[in-house]
């Protein structure tokens, strides 16, 4: 319940601070005074976009602050709590500021804020209802979603909105993954293929050099041994050879030694340097033994480094970049195997996802069924008290078609959700759209409106000027009806009829006036001999004509509820 309101430096609002109470309130005026002004400022409070251009001629910011009960609602308590906002005697403070150069600030208690966070927690204590904002009930969307708050089926929608939305994502990958498979199978076939070739290649770590080692040998054979047989004949025992001249060598060394024992020293060196040349020459006639000039060796090296230096071409610059190659393919093959396996995981959860998302539509849907009995009947019965008392009011669920013609569910659900009126005898129901009449508009809205905020936890309502293109009997009847609505909520309304404002629990008036050559707009509470002037002025634009103030008095008398003090 909005409790109290100040302004300041808002449009021709200087400085002003509206008390608002239980019940019905209402603020009346002269066309121009600035209640619309008033409204604009609760907007801003509500989170509506704020515009700098409405801060009052001389000032550099507005100010906005309201003093909300929060106390009987435990969805706003809820959110606070959430938020770490913590109320003070059951009440909070929103405050705004509006800045002309620059970004503004937002408080909820002393906690700064976003709008988004304004809207969100006062859309749980407040329901504004403007002039025209009947035409939104002409959309399906927001039929849909009147119902569904009627009958506390938000969650469940919302639910089964997230639930679809998965699905879809679901679907598009496994769409993606089916647009994907001609490319898949393309590249498990080039892999496979890769593997296979450098498999039966049979390849080694190092085998590209040995293999040009030993191609290098067998292309010189030749050379080579010649310069093995040169070797032999200068080192072999034969006369020519070292190690025949070494053996002479080694006896003459002995006979030194024993004249001078001193040179025994270089006598071992000598020794060993014989037995390490002797086996060298052991060695390389060895090596000479088992070489053999094979051609077609030759051809083998060639042809297998061929196949190596093609392989390199195609999969690496070594036989162990290729090799690495082939176990990364290997790998992504693996890998790749699975996809048939993803795909039918993919089928299988799609198919349950559809399931879920079926029996929470049909759920729901039977909700809604409930929702929409019991929701015709009360919005019926308003709308006998609302001046229609031979209107036929219904809410029509279908079964949603595809494009196809097919029944489907969508994020919404299964039904197509209509609200249909016939407002006169003998005409069948027909979509709200096809009504012509404002007036009646505003009726069925006001109707439905008050059947669904008696359904939740809103404190309070505002209606703005909603009773344009009313008058006589219907004015009456949507005065009375605003009247009892009070009873169990908080009404604030703007209204330029006196049959509504005459039932109202405190009056507020809008006043436009000029001081020091500026203009103002002033707000204060009305009652007794003022109220009286102010019924009459609604009545008849004259507030001090005796028949005019009779008449307002008689009004009084006859709708309010004791607050007229005599």
């Amino acid at each position: 319940m909005l409790e109290e309101l100040s302004v300041q430096n808002y449009a021709l609002i200087d400085r002003v601070t509206v008390k608002f109470g239980e019940g019905f309130n209402v603020l009346t005026g002269e066309t121009g005074a600035g209640k619309s002004i008033l409204i604009g400022a609760l907007g801003l409070l509500l989170g509506a976009k704020g515009d700098p251009e409405s801060i009052r001629t001389g000032a550099e910011e507005s100010v906005v602050t309201g003093v909300v009960q929060v106390g009987g609602n435990p969805q706003a308590l809820a959110w606070l709590k959430e938020h770490a906002i913590e109320p003070e005697e059951g009440s909070i403070i929103i405050r705004r500021v509006m800045k002309r150069g620059g970004r503004g600030s937002l408080f909820i208690q002393s906690t700064p804020a976003t709008r988004a966070d304004l809207e969100a927690i006062t859309a749980l204590l407040f329901d504004v209802h403007g002039q025209h904002e009947h035409q939104s009930l002409l959309d399906p969307d927001n039929q849909r979603m009147l119902l569904d708050r009627f009958g506390d089926n938000e969650v469940l929608a919302a639910k089964l909105f997230g639930d679809f939305q998965d699905l879809s994502g679901v679907k598009k990958r496994y769409e993606k993954m089916l647009s994907s498979e001609r490319t898949q199978l393309r590249e498990m076939d080039l892999l496979s293929f890769a593997v296979k070739e450098i498999d039966e290649a049979r390849l080694r770590p190092g085998e590209e050099e040995e293999l040009e080692q030993e191609k290098l040998i067998l292309s010189q054979y030749e050379r080579l041994y010649t310069l093995l047989e040169t070797f032999h004949e200068n080192t072999s025992e034969s006369k020519r050879g070292s190690l025949s001249a070494l053996r002479e060598a080694r006896s003459a060394m002995e006979g030194i030694i024993a004249i001078n024992p001193e040179l025994a020293g270089l006598a071992k060196r000598l020794e060993d340097a014989f037995f390490e040349i002797e086996d060298v020459v052991e060695e390389v006639h060895k090596y000479q033994l088992g070489v053999q000039f094979r051609p077609d060796r030759l051809a083998e090296c060639e042809d297998r480094l061929t196949l190596i230096h093609r392989l390199e071409k195609k999969y690496g610059s070594s036989v162990d970049e290729v090799l690495k190659y082939a176990d990364e393919s290997r790998d992504q093959l693996a890998s790749m195997e699975t996809w048939q396996e993803d795909k039918e995981k993919l089928q299988r959860e799609i198919a349950e996802r559809e399931k879920a998302v079926l029996q929470l539509a049909q759920e729901l849907s039977a909700r809604r069924k409930e929702s929409a009995g019991r929701l015709t009947a009360l919005v019926q019965e308003r709308l006998g008290a609302l001046g229609m008392p031979k209107g036929v009011f219904s809410v029509e669920l279908k079964r949603r078609l595809s494009e196809e013609g097919k029944p489907s569910c969508g994020p919404h659900g299964i039904d197509q959700i209509e609200l249909l009126i016939s407002a006169n005898p003998g005409e069948p129901p027909k979509p709200l759209r096809s009504i012509a009449s404002g007036g009646e508009l505003s009726r069925i809205m006001l109707a439905i409106k008050s059947v669904i905020a008696e359904a939740d936890q809103i404190g309070s309502l505002i209606f703005d000027e909603i009773d344009t293109g009313i008058g006589g009997e219907v004015a009456v009847a949507v005065g009375e009806h605003l009247q009892e609505l009070a009873r169990r909520k908080q009404v604030l309304c703007i209204t330029h009829l006196a049959t509504i404002a005459a039932r109202a629990d405190n009056h507020l008036k809008v006043e436009k006036f000029v001081k020091d050559n500026r203009t103002y707009t002033g707000v204060e509470s009305v009652s007794e001999e003022a109220r009286v002037k102010e019924i009459a002025r609604m009545l008849a634009g004259d507030s001090l004509g005796e028949v005019s103030l009779t008449h307002a008095q008689e009004m009084l008398r006859r709708f309010n509820r004791g607050t007229l003090r005599k």
